[in-house]
């Protein structure tokens, strides 16, 4: 299973959020490069970023921060939020981004997907599904439509998408446990790369992913709190199995 340690950015600094709450914001560094750094060191192999403030003003918005980053570490970094045309897309592959999350475009415009897919490869797209309520997301998780995400997910799919994420916003920065059950279902449904993220809190959440074959796994406020060792995770779940 991969591990994705999570570094979410806004106003160029590495914060977490709960719930998606752009009011509820708790700072953990000034400096996400040097984050990123932090985790490589504990043996992170994937990073995946995420710029709140582009999410929000519908297009990147960190971009210094972002580079920062990809030149600070020797992994590859997929990075999210407010990428909603192909020259953001073709912005953040040239910054050194090895994948691209696409979230609400996907929603509003699927033939976008599709388009980015045949542009730019298989494994450099990702969609990004954040639901509530089984529901989808988008506008950095303002708005739900009417779109189930398993409808999407399947529609993704049939676009050329091999890795998703899937986000459960009601448990994203809970501690509460990921949703395994959706997650499951998504990734049986589909033989997709299906990405737990949201509410991963310890050791034993990421075991009951790794024992239901879910492909990976964003840890994000378990980190910054010290619930999880980066470490020993990825001697677990990366490196030498359970």
């Amino acid at each position: 299973m991969q591990l994705y340690p999570a570094i979410d950015m806004k106003d160029g600094k590495c914060v977490r959020l709960t719930q998606g709450l752009f009011d509820n914001v708790k700072v953990y560094s000034d400096s996400p490069s040097h984050m990123a750094k932090l985790w490589v060191s504990k043996g992170a192999s994937f990073l995946h970023v995420v710029d709140l403030d582009g999410a929000l003003a519908g297009e990147p918005v960190n971009r210094e921060a972002i580079r920062s980053i990809v030149r600070a570490v020797d992994v590859p970094v997929q990075i999210g939020g407010g990428i909603r045309s192909r020259e953001a897309v073709k912005r953040m592959l040239d910054l050194g981004v090895n994948r691209v999350i696409i979230g609400t475009k996907a929603v509003q415009e699927p033939t976008f997907v599709q388009e980015m897919v045949e542009s730019f490869g298989p494994d450099r797209i990702v969609v990004g599904i954040d639901a509530r309520d089984g529901l989808v997301a988008v506008e950095g998780w303002g708005q739900v439509s009417a779109r189930k995400a398993a409808d999407l997910c399947m529609e993704m799919q049939k676009a050329g998408i091999r890795h998703v994420v899937y986000t459960d916003i009601s448990r994203d920065g809970m501690l509460s446990g990921p949703n395994v059950e959706a997650t499951k279902k998504l990734t049986e449904a589909t033989g997709m790369d299906i990405i737990a993220s949201g509410g991963v809190s310890s050791i034993e959440d990421l075991a009951s992913l790794y024992d239901q074959g879910i492909c990976g796994a964003i840890i994000g406020k378990a980190l910054y709190e010290k619930r999880i060792d980066l470490q020993e995770a990825v001697r677990r779940f990366e490196k030498s199995g359970v």
